[in-house]
């Protein structure tokens, strides 16, 4: 069976988030939080991390940290339980001497209280021998070398017509370098799990993306059957991706659960750790080269990017794939190269690939504009592609041009100063960029819904999805309701625990259209077996595998950022008064939790553009930068007057909701529609991210 469309009642108001009381009283339990409600009273769990980016441990010696009170156990290498073979090197904790990167896990202190497992962690000696060879640490692309495609996701490189003719013939050329620094997740709640094993069952309380992921993953590490890990997430507290996947916390504190007699562990990761445990967003450097007519059209695109893994498990930003699709040119080529290192495992991070990719792409376009003597978004429209430049499928919903014209009429795009430099409010030199934004319609096939009748209309929807702080519980509600026609308060919805039905993981701007369409299946399943008023206890189940048109149409969001930025003309301070953006995303499903995750992307966008900025230390292969003091993000006094309206439509090509994802869309094109508001504002272009002061004293 495939799912039809369904008509909207609730799907588009404004219905107020379901799990808003409990989060602002303060009801809502956390993955640390569930420990207070089991019979034994837990152990606090503390990681014990290397100092050296590559080496061996010779010996853990735990003797001070064993007398003092209150520390229990100290576990590592020797002594935790020996793992099946796991499916991800970044798991295998404490199984060997070998040290891979800073920060790695090394020991796991258990003790009675948060304090003394602190205190305990401080007192362990760890014995460590450096490699003879040194490690290294430093991006360049001496290793450099194409990912394999399982781990990039796509093809590493493309190639349509001769780059390098048409460069060669091209009136106006633009080839510049682009940089991206390191960025790091820095979610509200930190990775943290609580977990019990009761001598048959592991149980977990873990905040992650994915419950049934974990599961699967860390049982199978473990060498459990199947159905004996039990995952619960039912409050997460934020993941911007680096919850997607299970890292070596999650695996540390299961072992912990193993050696702790049946009670229970808790382990909250330090916000210092999680700089080299949880992932992070990789340095990128893109090398873009554009050649166009005099008037702007392009003959030639070239993306090529360089970024860097780890030599202890790869991982690819994919930087260059929106480069694939984005503008129409005869001759196109993008490639994708790693550098492995001795550093900690990168992974993903909120429009992965698309953040840095886009920055590069939106900044040279301007460039171009700028060559050219055209209008930014005069660019863009002479370069407006019939179909997808990658696949050569017709484009659905393709509405990046009226997300332009909108966003400059509302903007006062006409009022911009022709010339860069030219504006001055006193101190402050002002000026206006505009990027495009773009993100695919991803869809996660697998996702299993189980929908029982109650009675008098009502209905128990169950699906193992994670809403992450997103809004999902309240727009599946939605979702539901509608494909079953009953108001939202007749539904009981239940989520975030391996004991429901299957589903995947709440990333790549694809939870709500995968896990909808799921519930549409099911739901329109149940009323043709059972009609539209069934009886109470009868149930059906009912797995989704694709979306009928998805091969056959390349399938995107687009949008426009529009940006002003104030650069002082003494101190070189950058200022972001106000910003917008414009979306096409199909059908807004609940507007409240829209809005709420456009503006999220802007602001996370914003942050990167102006502070965010992880500095490694090239002797030994630590991030210095390791704590919210020193790795700055924006806040309140940084976002000015921020703007977000989307077009009306609906996409029922991508979803049986009309519905395409619009999680990351928000973040991409930001930093770049601020850059390019820097160099209209100042009239130098600045290339690397963050945009510091120190570019603008010229």
């Amino acid at each position: 069976m495939t799912a039809t469309p369904i008509r909207p009642r609730s799907m588009g108001t404004h219905l107020t988030r379901l799990d808003g009381h409990e989060k602002v009283t303060g009801v809502a339990a956390y993955a640390v939080e569930h420990a207070l409600d089991l019979p034994e009273r837990p152990l606090h769990a503390w990681l014990v991390t290397s100092t050296i980016a590559r080496g061996t441990v010779e010996r853990v010696d735990a003797s001070d940290a064993l007398a003092h009170p209150g520390v229990v156990q100290v576990l590592d290498h020797t002594s935790a339980r020996r793992l099946a073979k796991p499916d991800d090197a970044e798991l295998a904790v404490l199984q060997d001497d070998a040290i891979g990167f800073r920060g790695q896990i090394v020991a796991v202190v258990l003790a009675e209280t948060s304090e003394a497992a602190r205190e305990g962690a401080r007192l362990v000696r760890v014995h460590q021998t450096p490699a003879a060879a040194p490690a290294e640490v430093v991006l360049d692309d001496g290793e450099a070398y194409a990912p394999e495609v399982a781990n990039a996701g796509h093809e590493p490189d493309t190639t349509d017509g001769d780059v390098d003719a048409a460069l060669a013939g091209a009136a106006v050329v633009v080839d510049a370098t682009y940089t991206t620094p390191h960025e790091f997740n820095s979610p509200m709640e930190p990775h943290a799990v609580t977990a019990v094993w009761d001598g048959e069952h592991l149980s977990m309380w873990d905040s992650t993306q994915s419950v049934h992921g974990v599961a699967s993953v860390i049982g199978r590490a473990l060498g459990l059957e199947r159905g004996k890990t039990r995952v619960r997430a039912p409050y997460v507290g934020g993941g911007f991706g680096s919850k997607g996947l299970p890292h070596a916390p999650e695996m540390a504190a299961a072992l912990a659960a193993f050696a702790a007699d049946g009670r229970p562990v808790q382990l909250a990761v330090t916000r210092q750790q999680m700089f080299s445990l949880t992932g992070y967003r990789t340095q990128t450097v893109s090398r873009f080269r554009l050649g166009a007519e005099p008037d702007g059209r392009l003959l030639a695109l070239s993306h090529d990017a360089l970024s860097q893994t780890s030599r202890y498990k790869e991982f690819v930003e994919q930087t260059a794939t929106s480069a694939r699709t984005m503008y129409a040119a005869d001759a196109r080529a993008t490639t994708h190269r790693v550098v492995p290192l001795d550093v900690a495992v990168p992974a993903w991070m909120r429009a992965p690939g698309e953040m840095p990719g886009m920055f590069a792409q939106e900044v040279a376009m301007d460039e171009l504009a700028v060559a050219c003597g055209v209008d930014p978004i005069q660019l863009r429209l002479r370069n407006e592609p019939d179909v997808d430049p990658d696949t050569g499928n017709l484009f659905n919903n393709r509405r990046l041009l009226e997300c332009l014209e909108r966003g400059a009429a509302r903007f006062g795009w006409a009022e911009r100063d022709p010339e860069p430099g030219v504006r001055l409010d006193g101190d402050w030199r002002v000026g206006t960029g505009v990027a495009s934004a773009s993100y695919p319609a991803l869809f996660m096939p697998g996702n299993t819904t189980r929908i029982q009748a109650l009675g008098e209309g009502r209905y128990a929807v169950s699906i193992g999805a994670v809403d992450i702080g997103t809004g999902a519980r309240t727009v599946l509600t939605q979702i539901a309701a509608d494909a079953l026609g009953v108001e939202p308060g007749r539904i009981e919805l239940s989520l975030g625990d391996t004991e429901l039905p299957k589903a995947t993981v709440a990333g790549g701007s694809a939870g709500t259209s995968s896990w909808g369409t799921s519930i549409v299946l099911a739901a329109q399943q149940l009323r043709a077996d059972h009609g539209d008023d069934p009886d109470a206890g009868v149930e059906t189940t009912a797995t989704s595998e694709g979306y009928p048109d998805m091969e056959n149409l390349a399938l995107h969001s687009f949008g426009a950022v529009f940006a002003e930025t104030r650069v002082h003309r003494w101190t070189g301070e950058v200022r972001v008064p106000r910003m917008l953006g414009v979306y096409s995303v199909g059908r807004v499903i609940n507007p409240t939790t829209a809005r709420s995750q456009f503006l999220g992307g802007l602001v996370m966008g914003l942050s990167g553009a102006l502070f965010e900025e992880g500095y490694r230390d090239p002797r030994f292969g630590h991030v210095v930068t390791q704590d919210l003091a020193t790795y700055h993000v924006a806040s309140h006094a940084d976002v000015g007057d921020l703007q977000v309206e989307w077009l009306d439509e609906e996409d029922t090509a991508a979803t049986p909701m009309g519905s395409r994802g619009i999680g990351e869309i928000g973040i991409v094109g930001t930093a770049a529609a601020i850059a390019n508001a820097t160099f209209h504002a100042t009239g130098t272009r600045v290339r690397d991210l963050p945009l510091t002061a120190d570019h603008f004293l010229t």
